[in-house]
């Protein structure tokens, strides 16, 4: 039976909490448990958690796999240092010896841990006020666009005093034509009209 070791959620909406079990790798996630390892609490600042290391080593010597998750947890507590050691068949002093090492790196790790959930928790806290202070901004006036309507009275407008023009150009130019025929009219009423006389001999 193909086994593994996950992470069981067990608690309410927005609060979760954890149970490291050993479970078949066929049933569904919150399905029923094989063996209960230990537990994990994210919420709290420390995210807490408690394994029991004897029977997460058994259950892997058994060739359960861990998950993504439950892997993170076993590293955190030293169990798959300790496991990875024991595949490389050292001796049980030896494996000691190595597990005292881990002890002393481990403060190390645990400060660094601290401290990228510091910065972590500064930049969620600076991405906030910068979000309230754009909320606050006033926003700026989108250009208003002349509306269809608009546009067809302006053009309306347009066409209207271009007509009128035209019209006063139209008008200006039949007065001037017509001073101009009455002028010619007057010029020739003036003028003798010769067409039935003779044409006057020339003294000797």
């Amino acid at each position: 039976m193909a086994t593994k070791i996950r992470l069981k959620r067990i608690g309410r909406r927005n609060r979760p909490f954890y149970r490291m079990v050993v479970m078949d790798s066929r049933k569904r996630r919150d399905g029923a448990a094989i063996e209960e390892l230990g537990w994990y609490n994210p919420i709290d600042p420390d995210q807490s958690y408690k394994i029991d290391g004897e029977r997460a080593l058994h259950w892997l010597g058994e060739g359960a796999i861990p998950t993504n998750a439950a892997h993170k947890l076993l590293r955190r507590a030293g169990i798959a240092h300790r496991w990875h050691l024991m595949e490389q068949g050292l001796d049980e002093a030896t494996i000691e010896k190595e597990m005292k090492k881990w002890e002393l790196n481990r403060e190390d790790v645990e400060k660094a841990r601290e401290k990228r959930i510091v910065e972590k928790a500064k930049e969620k806290k600076a991405a906030k006020a910068e979000a309230e202070v754009v909320t606050e901004a006033p926003a700026e006036e989108a250009p208003t666009e002349e509306t269809p309507a608009e546009k067809a009275s302006e053009d309306e407008s347009s066409d209207t005093e271009s007509g009128k023009e035209s019209k006063d150009a139209g008008v200006e130019e039949s007065k001037e034509s017509k001073d101009s025929d009455t002028a010619t009219e007057k010029e020739n009423s003036e003028k003798p009209d010769l067409g039935d006389e003779e044409e006057a001999p020339e003294e000797e």
